[in-house]
């Protein structure tokens, strides 16, 4: 040590100039030396938190469609179940998937369990076929009004829907497949007893009404004959509504409007037509999609069907992808006639030209203008 200085150094006290040092906590090198290290500090783990987040939504996703699928999947067994033998062993084998290839079904609505053969004074109430075509993105839709004359085999000439009637939905298809020349790969038995609660169940359904109705007088709300008397009908307002099972169903079964008397039983057919979009858009909807896991076996407690619960998901996914401007709404029709003394429509070649159309092989033409009842396809609308 040179001489002066100090063993030790001198500290000044006063303020510091500048910033106040930050507080740092002791350490050592790998020398051995002491140095001061700055604090730690904790950082926000974000990455784990979302990362945690979206296992749990994936977690959660992926029970809540396990609980709809079976639940869905509990219902249609039971819908199989009550499909009688014949009905099923009459229709044509689908061709790969419905999601990818076109189907056929035939959907017919009846009053009343539609599995008994021969009910008192039972017939199928309407008679819808639905074509869907997934390539084109299009669904076609063909009604067949209930009083059009027909060759019912082993039976002979009648309204085709006495066929129900008469021989069950078995015979019902058969009639069918010889007025069309069409086979049906998928067939769903509706029973309108049941379908104003699927549609309750999904929360009403939206109709655009294009013009005033006021019905005639069919199933009368009151329960005295006295104030049924009165009663002139059910109207219904032009414009958008959106209507519970009860209302939607007497909408589809109007046959009559006092206000248009043009309207007629194909008319009705066309109401159908709209009822029944109009289910199916809800049903693909993102609001039953989250209610599935509680409504999923009630909405096909109405059906009787082949279908099974996969390939009827795939049929939601061909009706939420199809295009509703470019749908084909057709209907077959005729003149109208007698037949001992009970009005029927006898239909004519315009038929099998409307058939084609329905099936995609010829230009959708409308109706004849001034012709109530008879046969064409409308494009985007009923």
């Amino acid at each position: 040590m040179a001489e002066g200085d100090k063993p030790y150094r001198v500290y000044k006290g006063g303020r510091t100039k500048g910033k106040v040092p930050v507080a740092t906590r002791p350490g050592r090198s790998r020398d051995g030396a002491r140095v001061d290290r700055q604090p730690r500090t904790r950082r926000p783990h974000w990455g784990r938190r979302v990362g945690l987040a979206v296992l749990l939504l994936v977690v959660l996703s992926v029970v809540w469609l396990a609980a709809s699928y079976l639940a869905f999947r509990s219902g249609v067994a039971e819908a199989n179940d009550r499909l009688p033998p014949d009905v099923e062993a009459g229709l044509a084998a689908q061709d790969g998937l419905v999601l990818t290839n076109p189907s056929l079904i035939v959907l017919l609505g009846t009053d009343g369990d539609a599995t008994e053969a021969r009910a008192d004074a039972r017939r199928s109430d309407s008679i819808l076929l639905v074509r869907t075509d997934p390539a084109r993105h299009r669904i076609a839709y063909l009604s067949i009004p209930r009083d059009l004359r027909v060759e019912i085999p082993g039976y002979g000439s009648n309204k085709i829907n006495a066929a129900f009637q008469l021989g069950g939905p078995g015979l019902a298809m058969r009639t069918i497949r010889n007025l069309t020349g069409l086979q049906a790969n998928h067939v769903a038995l509706v029973d309108f007893d049941d379908f104003r609660s699927v549609i309750d169940t999904l929360g009403g359904i939206t109709i655009d009404v294009p013009e005033p109705i006021l019905s005639n007088r069919f199933d009368c709300p009151y329960a005295t004959e006295a104030r049924c008397q009165q009663w002139p009908g059910w109207r219904f307002e032009a414009g958008e509504h959106e209507l519970d099972g009860q209302r939607a169903l007497i909408y589809s079964r109007i046959r009559e409007n006092q206000l248009d008397p043009a309207q007629n039983d194909l008319s009705r057919g066309g109401r159908q037509q709209e009822v029944v979009e109009a289910m199916a858009d809800e049903i693909v909807g993102v609001r039953t999609f989250l209610r599935l896991p509680f409504i999923g076996d009630e909405l096909v407690r109405p059906l009787t069907t082949d279908l099974s619960a996969g390939e009827l998901l795939q049929l939601g996914w061909v009706k939420f992808r199809a295009n509703a401007s470019r749908a084909l709404h057709c209907r077959l029709g005729g003149d109208l006639s007698t037949d001992g003394g009970t009005s029927v429509i006898l239909g004519g070649e315009e038929n099998f030209a409307t058939i084609r159309m329905f099936q995609g092989l010829a230009a959708p033409q409308p109706p004849p203008p001034g012709q109530p009842l008879a046969a064409g396809c409308v494009v985007g609308g009923g």
